[in-house]
């Protein structure tokens, strides 16, 4: 007997496909937005140890923010009666992978902004970005992890300098196109000038409030084909969450 889907998965174990992990490794020592508070992660702390003569085995405790290293955002995160986590379930867990490169352009700028006409670049070149897709950011950010201050790009000054999106080309790929979510490397949405120039993470805010959803913080953005892969976006199913870590990969075709 045959099975569409079993042969669909052998296909996928061949040398035409591979498995890409967009995701960092977390421990206690992974940075996280200064805003939250010290204190709030405490990862594989021990409450059931060795020995126990109940049953001898281990069990851990894990203490984290919701936005801590490779997360995704859900609308309530920046909407006030937003949706939540249990707004969204496995329907939301698998997207056509569009990946817009703009690190040659962040080697030149730390502060660039993508564009709409970065988009519309991509575009040419690739095809228009499909109904439903998830639109990521390739910049060569992810090669600062896990400095913080690398990662936030803090110049002698004490200023915040990293790449990011730019409003008008979020709108072009949730407006003129129909996305259903978008990625980056960096910490934040907003590129740090175009916060700075908002005095506000507008970018961040504009998404979710069109309840779109993201994920920050990813890494091998260049592990993957431009165009033609398929990224899946997991997470606990946790109730009520503003954001949550996720485990995020990629099949894609070999490049």
């Amino acid at each position: 007997m045959t099975y569409k889907l079993w042969d669909f998965f052998n296909e996928l174990r061949t040398d035409d496909y591979e498995l890409v992990d967009l995701t960092h490794p977390l421990d206690n020592d992974s940075p996280y937005w200064s805003g939250i508070p010290a204190g709030s992660v405490d990862l594989c702390k021990t409450c059931f140890d060795w020995g126990n003569p109940m049953l001898d085995c281990l069990i851990q405790t894990f203490k984290f923010p919701g936005q801590f290293g490779t997360h995704i955002d859900f609308p309530g995160h920046f909407v006030k009666g937003g949706k939540l986590s249990d707004s969204y379930g496995v329907g939301n867990m698998i997207y056509p992978l569009c990946v817009v490169d703009i690190s040659a352009k962040v080697a030149q700028d730390v502060n660039y902004a993508a564009t709409a006409e970065d988009i519309i670049a991509y575009e040419k070149k690739f095809g228009e970005i499909p109904d439903g897709a998830f639109v990521a950011l390739y910049s060569d950010w992810a090669r600062h992890w896990p400095d913080m201050n690398a990662i936030s790009g803090i110049a002698d000054d004490g200023s915040e300098n990293f790449p990011g999106w730019s409003l008008d080309a979020l709108k072009y790929i949730y407006e003129t196109r129909n996305a259903a979510a978008n990625g980056h490397e960096t910490l934040d949405t907003d590129a740090s000038a175009e916060a700075a120039k908002a005095g506000d993470l507008a970018c961040e805010r504009y998404l979710l409030s069109k309840g779109k959803l993201q994920v920050e913080v990813l890494t091998n953005l260049d592990k993957v084909a431009p165009a033609g892969a398929i990224v899946f976006v997991t997470w606990i199913n946790i109730v009520g969450a503003t954001g949550l870590p996720a485990r995020v990969f990629a099949v894609t075709p070999k490049k």
